[in-house]
């Protein structure tokens, strides 16, 4: 098993998206498709741009080139705008399983690659970086669709690291061993 501290952080990032839409799944199915002026115009619109970036990830971390990546799975965030929260967290789950498939797969998450970024150039970056960005990026965008909840009238949950921890206890000694 991979007890790679960045594993651990996607682990958290696959339940911080889940925990998330759970709390959607309790608000009426209109509050995905409601207008606020903020950084995505739609809950829905959030959601399939982390959907579709992750996927992008996922791609490169499996040896995909990034543009190849880009030009393959963008239009996942269109596609996607029109899924409910059940399907939404449907195909979360099955990227986040593909993704600790292959973390239990991948012998070394601190190989390091030439990422060739056609927004910002190339790179040597570890394959531990590429899953923290992801993670980061999802954070940032849960951050959004909280606010945005909260425009709309309605409280959104927790999603704190530290309430992952004690949600989902691990042995410590077992991740920091290796």
């Amino acid at each position: 098993m991979n007890h790679n501290p960045s594993a651990q952080m996607f682990t958290y990032d696959a339940w911080a998206t889940q925990t998330l839409l759970k709390r959607i799944s309790e608000l009426p199915a209109s509050v995905m498709r409601q207008e606020v002026n903020t950084s995505f115009p739609t809950i829905a619109r959030g959601f399939s741009h982390m959907f579709a970036v992750e996927t992008i990830w996922y791609h490169v971390l499996t040896g995909m080139d990034m543009q190849q990546a880009m030009n393959r799975y963008m239009a996942l965030e269109q596609e996607m705008c029109a899924f409910g929260v059940e399907e939404l967290a449907t195909a979360f789950d099955t990227l986040a399983q593909q993704v600790q498939a292959w973390i239990q797969a991948e012998p070394d998450l601190e190989k390091s690659i030439l990422l060739v970024n056609p927004y910002t150039g190339s790179r040597e970056t570890r394959l531990s970086e590429i899953l923290l960005h992801m993670v980061n990026h999802g954070t940032y965008h849960r951050g959004n669709i909280s606010a945005m909840l909260r425009q709309l009238g309605h409280a959104s949950t927790m999603t704190d690291y530290v309430l992952f921890w004690y949600q989902n206890p691990v042995d410590d000694a077992q991740v920091y061993s290796k």
